[in-house]
């Protein structure tokens, strides 16, 4: 199973320029090298206050680009992981692990995502497969260039 687990952002960490404390990059890389050993991270990545993001806003055919940033920070993503594991207490068992990662109080959470298999009442095999395919020829979204 694979599951998205989603740091969520706060007021300090939306601030434009705000730098997480050397120590706790310090720890969450540690943090980091244990899912990477563990073989458990399949992506992972920290975001830009949303000062630098944009939204898009559909109804019907009209889209309305609104640029950030964004007054509800508790519904807002300052970072991620991609984890493949067995099952949700796993992934929950990692997270608790995890070093805190904003000062005060954070939240964490983790979402599985939906494999095409999940689609088989809707798709048939020939279209599961074809998916799976296309899926497998994306190029690799964990380097840094």
């Amino acid at each position: 199973m694979r599951f998205m687990v989603i740091v969520k952002a706060t007021a300090e960490s939306e601030k434009e320029g705000a730098l997480p404390d050397p120590q706790l990059m310090a720890d969450m890389s540690k943090f980091n090298e244990e899912l990477i050993k563990a073989g458990v991270v399949l992506a992972m990545d920290g975001l830009h206050p949303s000062g630098k993001g944009a939204r898009v806003k559909f109804s019907g055919k009209s889209r309305t680009v609104i640029d950030g940033p964004f007054a509800e920070t508790k519904e807002l993503v300052a970072g991620f992981w991609i984890w493949q594991l067995k099952s949700l207490a796993e992934a929950i068992e990692w997270v608790k692990r995890c070093p805190n990662p904003h000062h005060g109080e954070s939240e964490i959470e983790i979402r599985q995502i939906f494999e095409m298999e999940d689609f088989a009442p809707l798709l048939s095999k020939e279209e599961i497969q074809y998916k799976v395919d296309r899926r497998a020829e994306l190029p690799d979204q964990t380097s840094n260039t």
